[in-house]
């Protein structure tokens, strides 16, 4: 159970956050799939935060020294953006610039879950997946690489995640039905958000670059600027969907609801829970 104070505290640190986001404008490289490009891109606008979809290999050295946060996402993972991958998160590790680690479709192949093994070791400072993609990566970590089963749903993995947290020195973050975001002792659940946006591709790699935004502002604190970016994703999904006939338009309102949020109606739709 929530208390009012306790309630009180979420809702002003997510509405802190976002309009430190706006106000600062983090720049905030993204290396991420295909598919997702375009959405990540315009939710990260959208939120107040300047995106970056540099890739190149060559690029890295003059580029990634330069941005706030990192976000890597695995989803088209081919053998020449590997490199890429590895040497943003080298590099941002080694300057202390926080990174976000999208584990999509871990499972899938042993070449996408070698690397994805390999990219832990480089030390994001936040893991996101959803609740099938970190039960594989938290049992890899241990040693066991048997795929997990796709319809493992964000409570399922909160021992998988708090593992996988404690293992890695990430915070780590399991989006479903209630988001869920621990650092192995901690673990907090966001009930921001509606199913529709599961019906639209890349809102998850759009969360993934909205938490690495978030946590350009306040890397200190990763626990809780992902927290924030959670639930300021749901929020504008909740908003979206009243306006949407569908996906498509669900897709539009969303990046609009995010762009036009304000303060009264975070303060009254933040809902975060303590649930260990």
């Amino acid at each position: 159970m929530k208390s009012k104070s306790q309630q009180n505290e979420w809702s002003s640190g997510v509405w802190a956050h976002l309009t430190t986001v706006r106000r600062q404008s983090p720049l905030v490289q993204c290396i991420t799939n295909f598919v997702s490009m375009d959405l990540v891109a315009n939710t990260l606008l959208s939120a107040g935060a300047s995106p970056a979809m540099v890739y190149s290999v060559v690029e890295i050295p003059d580029f990634t020294p330069h941005i706030h946060a990192l976000c890597v996402n695995v989803g088209t993972l081919t053998p020449d953006w590997l490199p890429s991958m590895k040497a943003a998160a080298e590099f941002a590790s080694k300057l202390g610039k926080p990174w976000v680690l999208d584990p999509a479709a871990v499972s899938c192949s042993g070449f996408r879950l070698k690397a994805c093994l390999e990219l832990v070791e480089l030390k994001p400072t936040v893991i996101k997946g959803n609740g099938s993609e970190i039960i594989a990566l938290s049992s890899a970590s241990r040693g066991h690489t048997k795929g997990a089963d796709s319809s493992h749903e964000s409570p399922d993995a909160i021992e998988a995640a708090k593992s996988l947290a404690l293992s890695s020195g990430a915070v780590v973050a399991v989006s479903g039905a209630v988001d869920i975001v621990t650092d192995g002792k901690q673990v907090i659940g966001v009930h921001n958000g509606t199913k529709m946006m599961q019906k639209i591709t890349a809102t998850g790699c759009s969360l993934a670059g909205l938490v690495a935004a978030f946590l350009a502002i306040d890397s200190s604190r990763a626990l809780e600027a992902t927290v924030s970016a959670m639930s300021v994703f749901g929020i504008a999904g909740e908003l979206g969907e009243a306006m949407a006939n569908g996906p498509g338009s669900l897709r539009m309102h969303l990046i609009d609801s995010l762009y036009g949020l304000d303060e009264t109606t975070v303060l009254k739709r933040v809902n975060i829970t303590r649930l260990g």
